[in-house]
């Protein structure tokens, strides 16, 4: 089980170029033998199917519509700490009984929370997929939540202030970014960091956890996505045997609590220091933009920040790392797969010896130089038909499809914006991409600096 905090940082896999080259006919192949299908249940629960008969395998995900953008002031951590409850005890299964029945049966199991959703998956062999369904059902009516100090709630509650000790402070990075997205997201529900704040995990109450479980784990707010060797009609017939007879709710009346992201008011910069550092990192963080909100502009803007640090072919890369050696990394990326804007972001790695001013200099120069000067079409070629090809090539994954068509869809995108996704890339013009990065990366903005440090003196 896991948390989510980035919410995904978007940057293509870069390819080999004959892969890049056959995107085409991958594309028209594809097209033909791929065809995902939708329904709705009565009680309102979406399902998706993704057909893929090349093993008798399927992935079961049930994404419920909460994540930790819905927590109630000074209750944050709960819609993860809600995810550990949810392997507990129901009505008919006994702690770890649902994690054992699936190993029994040659399954993997996991489930995770981001800022906006909350999902849980299986595979396993096709002829269990009803056992799956029912298991899940179960839990989507059936949790016991009570105040026995010994009970599923408490107990979960401690091992997740157990992960964010090892998780959060003990890792320098994590801490670091954590400061910097409250600063970033500061009076915006993502402000927080999904794993929650010490202090009001610690106070989260069984009635807590009742409230919320009633209100969000609803078939109505929930999404099934099953990808697999399995038709639709299979999984109809089994959806509406399992999840079709639960009665929803009535309590989730669609709001959720986004809003907009408020451009930084001030450049700051913000500092940390540990002595478990051995490799400063230097960041700036700039506002972005979402995928959801404004298509055609992010895409532009990914195969921008692609062709300027997206890998050891980029420009960045090429002058910091390979030609002035002042750097060992350095790259760019954005958080463009949230339902409100996220961060788009620059960072850089020094050489042994290279000073954190120098450093920063030089990859401001650089980048300056690059968007004074323009991209070359073959860069933006290049990049085009690596984001398409890594696209199409996901449809090899059942996991990676499920969560693709999961998480899009459970903040509000369509399935058509999967589909046309490979060809949306190829279409983005050079102009496009470079207009993009240059409105983002633009003098007058303002951003937030960030320094991961070695501890003084170390």
């Amino acid at each position: 089980m896991a948390y989510m905090v980035s919410g995904g940082l978007a940057a293509a896999a870069i390819l080999a170029a004959g892969i890049a080259l056959a995107v085409p006919a991958i594309a028209d192949t594809a097209g033909e033998s791929w065809a995902p299908k939708t329904f709705t249940l009565d009680n309102g629960m979406d399902v998706v199917v993704l057909p893929d008969h090349r093993a008798p395998v399927v992935t079961h995900m049930v994404w419920y519509k909460v994540g930790a953008v819905d927590e109630a002031a000074g209750k944050s951590g709960i819609a993860h700490l809600f995810e550990h409850v949810m392997f507990k005890d129901t009505d008919d299964l006994a702690d770890g009984e649902f994690d054992s029945i699936v190993s029994r049966r040659g399954g993997q199991l996991n489930a995770f929370t981001s800022w906006d959703y909350t999902a849980y998956y299986e595979r396993v062999a096709k002829q269990h997929l009803g056992k799956m369904m029912e298991l899940e059902a179960e839990r989507m009516t059936d949790l016991i939540i009570d105040e026995d100090p010994a009970g599923s709630f408490i107990t979960e509650r401690d091992v997740v202030k157990e992960e964010r000790r090892q998780r959060v402070e003990n890792n320098p990075g994590v801490i670091l970014r954590e400061r910097v997205l409250a600063e970033f997201w500061k009076g915006h529900p993502y402000e927080i960091t999904v794993i929650g704040r010490m202090e009001e995990v610690s106070a989260l109450t069984p009635q807590d956890g009742q409230d919320f479980y009633t209100k969000y784990y609803s078939p109505e707010n929930a999404i099934l996505v099953v990808a697999g060797d399995v038709t639709e009609a299979e999984v109809r017939a089994l959806a509406e045997t399992h999840y079709g007879q639960i009665e929803p709710s009535g309590l989730v009346d669609g709001t959720r609590l986004w809003q907009d992201v408020m451009p930084l008011q001030a450049t700051q910069l913000i500092t940390h220091s540990d002595p478990k550092v051995r490799q400063p990192v230097w960041f700036r963080y700039y506002n972005g933009s979402s995928m959801l909100s404004d298509r055609e502009f992010t895409l532009a803007l990914e195969v921008g920040l692609d062709v300027l640090g997206g890998g050891n072919t980029s420009l960045l890369y090429q002058a910091l790392v390979e030609e002035q050696k002042l750097a060992i990394d350095v790259g760019t990326g954005a958080w463009s797969f949230l339902h409100d804007e996220g961060p788009t972001l620059i960072y850089a790695t020094p050489s042994p010896g290279i000073d954190m001013q120098v450093l920063e200099d030089a990859v401001m120069a650089e980048l300056r130089s690059a968007l004074a000067a323009g991209f070359d079409e073959v860069d933006i070629e290049r990049v085009r038909n690596s984001m398409a090809a890594s696209a199409i090539y996901e449809r090899d994954s059942q996991v990676g499809m499920a969560n693709n068509f999961g998480s899009w869809l459970a903040i509000g995108g369509k399935v058509e914006d999967l589909l046309s996704y490979p060809d949306d890339v190829r279409a983005v013009t050079a102009e496009q991409a470079l207009a993009a990065v240059r409105k983002v990366f633009a003098e007058d903005r303002n951003y937030i600096e960030a320094h991961l440090l070695p501890e003084e003196g170390e």
